[in-house]
């Protein structure tokens, strides 16, 4: 499923504090880098998670290799990984993090399995859905103009 009224998607990002992202990038033109770090802006305690960037220090915080190296309870975890990467992610989260709320699956990302299984033991799942996109837009932060809000000159 990958229809999420508004009021389930404010409730999860109001309900969560620590989210690891896993597949983050150094990379600031990369979207898991403006998502993580924009998150963090926001007041969550965002940890980066990438093997390949390891060691290295990202919105203040020290990017850590694997979920099973975070020593701390997390809410949420947001991939940004393909969709045939996540069972072994959801799975390392289940057995990481016994109080875990929320699994988030970037846009494009998809796994009805492995989210099947997080619900089966009371996860959260999000689905095809970025949550600095959805944060933006239930918070108010979105600013359109023009065509995007419908608005046309009529002096064409």
């Amino acid at each position: 499923m990958t229809d999420y009224s508004d009021e389930f998607l404010k409730s999860v990002l109001t309900s969560v504090r620590v989210i690891a992202v896993v597949g983050v990038s150094a990379n600031p033109v990369r979207p898991s880098y403006y998502v993580a770090r924009y998150l963090s802006l926001k007041g969550y305690d965002v940890i980066p998670v990438n093997p390949g960037h390891a060691g290295e220090t990202l919105f203040g915080k020290t990017v850590i290799g694997s979920l099973s190296d975070i020593d701390r309870p997390v809410d949420m975890v947001d991939i940004f990984r393909r969709s045939e990467a996540v069972p072994p992610i959801v799975d390392e989260s289940l057995d990481q993090f016994p109080a875990l709320k929320a699994i988030w699956m970037q846009i494009g990302v998809t796994n009805p399995d492995a989210a099947q299984k997080a619900e089966d033991r009371g996860v959260t799942v999000i689905q095809d859905r970025c949550p600095k996109i959805e944060y933006q837009r239930l918070f108010g932060e979105l600013r359109m103009g023009g065509f995007a809000t419908g608005i046309i000159s009529s002096k064409l």
